[in-house]
């Protein structure tokens, strides 16, 4: 880990995570692999010279991507929430990790092919259901109930009690 580093995520993977991290480092900005490390010894799920784990930054947060077999799995216990500024990189992250292997979930969650949930969260969102007025913010929570990944007009237009736009 970076010496300036207090603390990594780290992500149980079944052997893939190094191209996981790979991925990562494409997609997100300030985002790269740090250090691929191969054990020194065989080990439950792996042989000496396998990658054991993995040192990445996604959007400038530490992680270890540890190649620990099939035992565990990721569940939606924990997500990532990824905070975006336009429909435009809303749908860059979105497209990215469902069109590679992933699915989509509801309310702006998806899933990667390796499990693990995304929170694909425009702030405009945030801004309509956290908003002051009552009613606009019951409007936007609601049209986000029906959503996939997250439109920023319609969520917008129901903050306003305006019909989503036509697409």
């Amino acid at each position: 880990m970076p010496d300036a580093a207090r603390m990594a995520i780290c992500l149980w993977f079944d052997g893939d995570a190094e191209a996981a991290a790979n991925f990562y480092a494409s997609v997100f900005p300030d985002s790269r692999v740090n250090a691929v490390h191969r054990s020194p010894a065989d080990y439950p799920s792996g042989k000496t010279g396998d990658v054991l784990t993995v040192e990445f930054t996604v959007l400038g947060q530490a992680f270890l991507g540890l190649n620990g077999g099939p035992i565990f799995k990721p569940n939606e216990a924990v997500s990532f929430q990824v905070y975006t500024d336009t429909q435009e990189e809303t749908d860059r992250y979105w497209n990215a990790i469902v069109g590679s292997g992933g699915q989509e979930s509801d309310c702006g969650w998806c899933k990667d092919k390796w499990g693990f949930s995304w929170q694909i969260t425009p702030r405009a969102l945030m801004q309509a259901i956290s908003s002051p007025d009552k009613a606009a913010a019951k409007r936007a929570m609601e049209a986000m109930m029906t959503m996939r990944k997250i439109d920023i007009a319609a969520v917008e237009a129901a903050a306003q009690g305006a019909a989503a736009p036509a697409e």
